[in-house]
């Protein structure tokens, strides 16, 4: 057996799971360590109204579509709603920190890229729609 030494199918469930597990920690732990009204302040001081609101509705969607994912269940819209709150942040936040996230930047947009690859990998694998 040759590197992965896992079959295609068992790699897109770890990458489904894998992602799931990435939104749900990112919610969790906004969650544990109080940032959201930090988060709702710089939301609203790009122009966004009721910031905290808006955060509260970006922790609850990553936490509910995480599980929905996790669960292999409405992949394709989760998946879909994924990538549009990854392609806002880019524009809000990320953009305009470059391209890196570390070693190299500090905050950019390669982070976000590659979750937005990897969510249209597992939505086109998904075999529960067609």
């Amino acid at each position: 057996m040759q590197f992965p030494f896992l079959s295609l199918r068992l790699c897109l469930l770890l990458l489904r799971l894998s992602l799931a597990v990435i939104f749900m920690a990112h919610a969790v732990v906004r969650i544990a360590n109080g940032t959201i009204p930090r988060f709702g302040g710089f939301l609203e001081s790009a122009g966004l109204p009721a910031g905290e609101v808006l955060v509260w509705g970006i922790t609850v969607f990553e936490i509910t579509a995480g599980i929905l994912l996790a669960a292999g269940k409405y992949v394709r819209w989760v998946s879909a709603g994924f990538v549009l709150l990854l392609l806002t942040g880019i524009v809000l936040i990320h953009a305009e920190l470059g391209w890196f996230v570390g070693e190299h930047g500090s905050g950019g947009c390669e982070y976000s890229f590659i979750l937005i690859i990897a969510l249209m990998v597992t939505a086109a694998a998904d075999r529960t729609a067609s």
